[in-house]
């Protein structure tokens, strides 16, 4: 899954597995798991992200940083 290289290093050297990063990105709400995948996946810029959804720029930067914020939250170790 591409969300798994999302936090880097630090994610594989906790021994997050693959499967449970994609469980915590499942209960993340469907607006922030659509803006990740967006943002994450695809390559998407903002800008390109607000224009595909119809919504200001600013809204995906805030629903960027709380889908990013809520999935560092659930992680099973400290992110910080």
């Amino acid at each position: 899954m591409a969300f798994y290289s999302l936090f880097s290093q630090r994610v594989t050297s906790a021994s997050v597995s693959e499967e449970t990063l994609a469980d915590l990105i499942a209960n993340l709400p469907e607006e922030e798991r659509i803006v990740l995948s967006l943002y994450y996946v695809k390559s998407m810029s903002t800008v390109d992200i607000a224009a595909t959804l119809k919504v200001p720029e600013r809204a995906i930067h805030s629903v960027l940083s709380a889908g990013k914020a809520r999935l560092r939250a659930s992680l099973p170790f400290d992110f910080t």
